[in-house]
């Protein structure tokens, strides 16, 4: 997802930053810049320490996490301004880092486990299957004019 909103925006290539690959530019007139995580994702929170280190960074105005949620059905997503981790290791420890829920969120489904699953890393991890690939995709537009939305409008 962050490599197809970085592209919808006509941004450069990622490049390394700190425990993150990043990329920048001006998207309406406002500066964005796009990060993924080099981290395990239970250790997300750390990837941001640039964007804490500047003073006028306010988490709840510029900030939007985008992360895949088995609790949501696939082919669907939520963006909400604030909320809880919702059990997501991910958010728990983005939510450690800046010591705050209040930050926008876009939970893309992925959901739910099969039934027979026993451990959800090794679900998330897999490939998506054809099927699966397919829906996403066909999400993609509408996920994208969410985040434009967000970008100008707010939540």
């Amino acid at each position: 997802m962050a490599d197809a909103v970085a592209e919808h925006w006509q941004l450069g290539p990622f490049r390394r930053a700190e425990r993150a690959r990043a990329t920048e530019g001006t998207v309406a007139g406002v500066p964005v810049r796009v990060l993924k995580p080099t981290t395990f994702m239970n250790r997300s929170g750390v990837a941001l320490a640039s964007l804490r280190a500047d003073p006028s960074f306010t988490p709840a105005r510029d900030l939007l996490i985008l992360v895949d949620d088995f609790q949501i059905p696939l082919g669907t997503f939520r963006l909400r301004n604030e909320g809880s981790a919702g059990g997501h290791n991910g958010l728990k420890s983005i939510e450690g880092a800046l010591q705050s829920q209040q930050y926008a969120r876009l939970r893309i489904g992925v959901g739910p486990l099969p039934e027979g699953t026993g451990d959800w890393a090794d679900y998330v991890l897999a490939p998506f299957e054809q099927e699966q690939l397919e829906q996403v995709e066909s999400l993609m537009p509408e996920m994208i004019d969410a985040v434009d939305r967000w970008l100008r409008e707010g939540c």
